[in-house]
């Protein structure tokens, strides 16, 4: 594994957001969802295409709070652009699971 520096990390905006809206995204290559994500009034709501489907439905992604890099370039992804990564671990089968706070959490707020 590569050793980055404290300045490198700090170079990362992760930040907590709450999923607002969740759509089917018939066009990607592996199966996703169209998000849209509100990390409150600094940052707004940002969009974003997350290969979630096997452990969540769109009903209960909403009000769901998530962990994203906001920072990154937007990303085209079919017809959608990305705006933010929304973070996640594979389970043994590579399907993603959200990386999640434990508790409620105020949009925008920053990893530490």
């Amino acid at each position: 594994m590569d050793e980055i520096s404290w300045a490198d990390f700090e170079k990362v905006a992760v930040k907590v957001g709450t999923i607002t809206r969740a759509e089917d995204f018939p066009e990607a290559r592996k199966p996703a969802y169209k998000l849209w994500v509100d990390f409150g009034p600094k940052i707004g709501e940002k969009k974003s295409s997350a290969q979630i489907t096997k452990h969540y439905s769109k009903d209960e992604l909403i009000g769901k709070q998530v962990v994203a890099v906001v920072n990154f370039p937007e990303k085209q992804i079919g017809p959608v652009i990305s705006q933010v990564l929304v973070t996640g671990f594979a389970d043994e089968n590579g399907d993603v699971i959200l990386a999640v706070p434990d508790k409620k959490t105020p949009n925008g707020a920053k990893l530490h």
